[in-house]
């Protein structure tokens, strides 16, 4: 069956997360006039949060657990003794403050202007919801996109099925006219397949992929040649 509806990812895949969040740090950190080197936090930081992250998808911490633990641990890494008052108010403003910076990926506005006029556009996306709409808005993408779906609004997380399954009656698309493209082999692309879509792999960071079952590319402009 024809392709109808297109859904993307968020993070990592058309919002450039890394270079958001790591302004996003400077910000708060000059703000609440933390004495670390930015890079020193966030060498250590980084790895940190994709655990943490690992960790929520699958079901095994809190939303709120991430929150601290991701950042206590990144300061005794670095050894930056610093109360757990001001932990819990760089978490908040961090989250506060992320959305308003919208770096996006190269040829993101290429792309949606090519997909959007013969396809139906949307996200799902494990992001934190109250953020996410904001992100696309302050970035100039929300208006592309018909349904944008959270793993908060549906209760479990991707690769979790259910999410794609939700995703799919929402859209009112079925899984034979839709594909998925996503950064993370495991949430995005693995969950996609275990439902029947089609899936490309956004492998911006050109890692060493053995899986032949879905499209890789490197970047953005190469949708073009699929869809």
């Amino acid at each position: 069956m024809k392709i109808q509806h297109v859904f993307f990812d968020l993070d990592h895949t058309l919002w450039d997360f890394e270079k958001n969040s790591d302004l996003t740090f400077q910000k708060v950190f000059d703000k609440q006039q933390v004495q670390v080197n930015l890079q020193d936090f966030l060498t250590v930081y980084k790895p940190l949060n994709r655990e943490f992250w690992k960790l929520y998808r699958e079901e095994k911490i809190s939303k709120e657990a991430l929150r601290y633990q991701r950042l206590k641990k990144a300061f005794d890494a670095i050894s930056y003794s610093i109360s757990d008052d001001l932990i819990d108010v760089i978490a908040i403003e961090y989250i506060e403050f992320l959305p308003h910076f919208n770096h996006l990926f190269d040829h993101t506005f290429d792309v949606l202007d090519y997909l959007k006029p013969k396809y139906q556009l949307h996200i799902i996306t494990n992001g934190f919801e109250e953020i996410q709409t904001k992100k696309m808005q302050s970035s100039n993408i929300h208006h592309y996109f018909d349904k944008i779906i959270t793993s908060e609004s549906v209760g479990v997380k991707k690769p979790n099925p259910k999410v794609f399954e939700h995703a799919l009656a929402i859209a009112n698309a079925t899984k034979d006219n839709s594909i998925m493209i996503g950064d993370s082999v495991e949430a995005d692309i693995e969950g996609a397949l275990q439902v029947g879509m089609e899936a490309i792999h956004c492998n911006f960071e050109g890692e060493e992929i053995l899986a032949t079952n879905f499209k890789s590319i490197t970047s953005l402009l190469e949708i073009k040649q699929y869809l």
